[in-house]
């Protein structure tokens, strides 16, 4: 507790994001920055005598691909401004405990850097079947009683063990009406990514790591990014027996697979031929991290290799938000428009353009430009006299061509992880 000075608080107001939707309390951080010397001290007096007090988080809830809605917590700025120093301390202590190949919400780290990993382990190890698991609620179902144990393995400081449990015990508050959350971690808060990784850290990294050393014969390989992982197996057999084994220890810890979404399946350089004897056509594909991963061959020397492009279902839905957006928008100028246009679609190629996803990445550029000529054209009755060649002037002054711009996965992990 005693890292937590004022210098640290001042540094965590300034390190949340300006606009983010306030909690309960309705204190944005432009209010809380008026008088803010005065009130960083004031907090940090009731912080160190133990007489702060944790606020409940505002719930919402947003819509998911699935059509199903997922609940957000939404703290008060001076929890987010405490949750802040707090992981800015404990994440020093965590780095040195977490595994290699866990990568969500660490320093240095990114999705790019688990879907690296994924591609190399399956083309480069001895890979025959993967695992494509999915944790049923996995925020809204970890267990308390388990999180402070294994808070207590690296923290002794009983106020730090305190200060936390209080945000545990701080529950929702949904429409004015507050209720107890005996088990859960507000998805959206800003502590909740590092005690989901402590969580899964011992849960799942720790006992994978000693499971394919003491059990496996064959390759094993896991990849895990916050609550999504994904394991690849040189024998099936060994696939079967780890997810039964997993199951059991998921249970034992408050946690659940999601059936409906975890599927093991056959994939790797062997699978395509394996099931062309056996005449069960071309090998399953599996989602990750938004991106559809397929078994395929490289164009030149026809050697095998993972084909990723943008997964289906989440262009679709990234696709329906612009148009609803560019519906809502329709009558503001067309700079306005362009600028906001050109930003997502820049945000979507900095995400999605990988080696080998030309052609999504092409497909949604399309697709936005068709859905802004028709949002121009329904402007006015006069606005429907547009035209191609105007519109295709403005697509040529305000969106972006489409074009690669990540190296490919070998390359990139070659040079961040030299060894």
């Amino acid at each position: 507790m005693h890292h937590i000075t004022k210098e640290r608080l001042s540094q965590s107001y300034h390190a949340l994001k300006r606009n983010a939707a306030a909690g309960i309390d309705e204190v944005t951080w432009c209010q809380y920055g008026e008088g803010l010397e005065e009130r960083l001290a004031d907090l940090l007096v009731r912080v160190q005598s133990g007489r702060y007090r944790a606020k409940p988080s505002k719930r919402i809830w947003i819509p998911k691909s699935d059509g199903r809605d997922r609940p957000i917590g939404i703290a008060v700025l001076e929890d987010k401004i405490v949750q802040q120093a707090v992981v800015s301390i404990l994440s020093q202590i965590y780095e040195v405990d977490f595994l290699g190949f866990s990568y969500g919400f660490r320093p240095n780290r990114s999705p790019h850097s688990a879907l690296d990993a994924v591609f190399v382990g399956i083309t480069q190890r001895k890979i025959g079947w993967v695992l494509d698991a999915d944790i049923k609620s996995f925020f809204d179902t970890i267990n308390h009683a388990w999180m402070r144990k294994f808070l207590e393995h690296r923290i002794a400081d009983p106020r730090m063990l305190r200060l936390i449990d209080k945000w545990l015990r701080a529950g929702v508050s949904e429409d004015g009406q507050w209720s107890r959350a005996d088990v859960g971690v507000p998805q959206g808060s800003v502590i909740s990514p590092l005690l989901s990784n402590i969580y899964l850290h011992y849960v799942l990294d720790v006992w994978v790591q000693a499971w394919r050393k003491r059990k496996a014969q064959g390759e094993v390989i896991i990849v895990r990014f916050a609550d999504d992982f994904v394991a690849g197996f040189q024998y099936q057999h060994e696939a079967q027996m780890f997810l039964e084994e997993m199951k059991q220890r998921f249970a034992h810890f408050g946690l659940e697979i999601h059936s409906d979404k975890t599927r093991l399946i056959e994939f790797g350089r062997f699978a395509q031929s394996n099931r062309t004897k056996r005449g069960g056509g071309k090998p399953e594909t599996f989602d990750f991290l938004g991106f559809t991963h397929i078994c395929g061959q490289t164009r030149k020397d026809k050697r095998f290799t993972v084909h990723r492009k943008t997964s289906a279902k989440k262009l679709r839905a990234k696709i329906k938000d612009i148009r609803i957006e560019l519906k809502r928008r329709r009558h503001e100028p067309v700079p306005i428009l362009g600028r906001w246009l050109r930003s997502v679609v820049m945000g979507h190629f900095n995400y999605f353009a990988v080696p080998g996803n030309k052609k999504a990445v092409d497909t949604f550029r399309t697709e936005v430009n068709k859905a802004w000529f028709a949002s121009l054209r329904r402007r006015s009755q006069k606005a429907r006299s547009l035209t191609w060649d105007r519109i295709n002037r403005l697509i040529k002054t305000w969106i972006p061509t489409a074009k690669i711009k990540h190296p490919y996965p070998n390359q990139r992990l070659r040079v961040s992880h030299p060894r």
